[in-house]
């Protein structure tokens, strides 16, 4: 009989989690409490930046490439270069939820759409189905929670300026609900570099309608524009706020850094708006996302689960988890990977197969070995973690773990032993014969 694995929260997390899984031959259903798919990768669009390049390529020997694929397809800009940042692929963010929806639908994956849970159902130390105001439960064998670290308003407001009115929508479709926290895992929280609760967003959009032609022009020939921010104007304090700490260099506080993903990116945590309209050629620029970007931006990394290095979460026995969820794991690519492992190891799960790790001679494998690592440390969470930057880029060099020679990755993937590693099918027939 076909396993059912229950995907909750939609985000790049739980897309990479549910192809992974339906592709290893599960039933998979996706539950998401908004009416679209990606969460923060609706404004994200930063790909393959630094060691993201060779994680991404990992994942695709690997055989998990279908995401990556689709952001590589709904690019704007291929290979840029901005501060501190190398070979850059910047994806649309105002066509890509389509293209992953999509993607999902066609490998199979059931998409239910404004179902925030609001409960569960336990037997002994397993989830038998969650609850959603208004539905029938969803029964499942495995869980998988991607529910993400940031919101409802009021932490917001406890550890931030306040709701800012960010893609996340809570005031709309309700709060994010931990799976992990309902099925009574004691979840963890991380601080940012000043060692407050917490870490902000990193950028924010702009409207290119309210942005100088000539900026606009710029922006879109290039991929980029930087604009010396007014001696008087540079704040370099709030560089400490920022969940991205790639994104946290001095060029950072002294320019405006702009990144063309369709919208205006603008790579800033929030910025007064008479500051950011004293910037030469932004004179009418008006936010888009967070709609309060002049005050702050969503707070993160508020809902961490304590798990092992197959991602299966502590003290409940058929729960995964991935993304934000899974430790301070910076990025978009970041979360696709974490998913994709949380998916292939909720099917093998189920069907009684041995799970599986990432081999550390592999960047995707050693990031999330530390990442788990440091799980158990009293400071371990007060560094954010990222292939793209800060201090995972400087390992991944010292490792010898960063290269762009797509050979030289896929020979190392093979030596690992997991080439097409997540486009291996555990089919019941196959799950009972490896099983004996």
């Amino acid at each position: 009989m076909q396993k059912h694995v229950v995907v909750v929260g939609g985000g790049w997390a739980g897309c990479g989690a549910a192809m992974s899984a339906v592709k290893a031959g599960a039933k998979v259903t996706l539950l998401e409490r908004t009416d679209a798919l990606l969460g923060t990768g609706l404004v994200g669009g930063i790909m393959r930046n630094n060691g993201r390049f060779t994680a991404t390529e990992e994942m695709f020997a690997m055989g998990a490439g279908e995401l990556f694929d689709a952001c590589d397809r709904i690019s704007t800009h291929r290979n840029i270069e901005f501060p501190d940042h190398k070979h850059a692929t910047l994806y649309n963010v105002s066509l890509i939820e389509m293209e992953v929806r999509r993607i999902l639908i066609e490998a199979g994956v059931e998409l239910m759409f404004e179902t925030r849970i609001t409960g569960i159902q336990m037997d002994g130390k397993k989830i038998k189905a969650v609850s959603m105001k208004g539905s029938a439960p969803i029964y499942g064998d495995v869980f998988i929670d991607t529910t993400g670290s940031a919101g409802p308003p009021g932490n917001c407001t406890k550890y931030g300026e306040g709701c800012a009115m960010c893609v996340l929508r809570c005031p709309t479709f309700g709060g994010r609900e931990s799976l992990a926290k309902l099925a009574g895992v004691k979840e963890r929280q991380a601080v940012d570099a000043e060692g407050r609760i917490g870490a902000m967003s990193g950028s924010c959009k702009l409207a290119k309608e309210s942005l100088d032609p000539k900026v606009v022009e710029e922006l879109e020939k290039h991929g980029k524009i930087v604009i010396p921010m007014p001696m008087d104007k540079i704040d370099k304090a709030k560089l400490g706020k920022k969940a991205c700490q790639q994104y946290a260099g001095g060029a950072f506080a002294e320019n405006a850094i702009i990144l063309d993903t369709g919208h205006a990116k603008l790579m800033s945590p929030y910025m007064k708006l008479d500051t950011l309209r004293a910037i030469p050629g932004l004179e009418k620029a008006r936010f888009v996302d967070p709609y309060s970007g002049s005050v702050g931006n969503s707070i993160r990394y508020l809902a961490m689960a304590p798990h092992d290095l197959t991602l299966k979460v502590d003290e409940v026995e058929n729960l995964f988890c991935g993304g934000e969820k899974a430790g301070p794991l910076v990025g978009h690519t970041e979360a696709i990977i974490t998913g994709t492992l949380a998916g292939a190891n909720a099917v093998r799960y189920a069907y009684g197969v041995e799970l599986i790790t990432m081999p550390t001679s592999l960047a995707v494998g050693d990031a999330i070995n530390l990442v788990t690592e440091l799980q158990h440390k009293e400071l371990g969470w007060s560094k954010k973690y990222t292939f793209s930057g800060s201090v995972y880029f400087e390992r991944m060099k010292e490792l010898g773990l960063y290269t762009t020679d797509l050979e030289a990755i896929k020979d190392r993937v093979a030596k690992a032993g997991t080439a097409d590693l997540f486009a291996t099918r555990i089919a019941p027939e196959v799950a009972e014969s490896i099983a004996d």
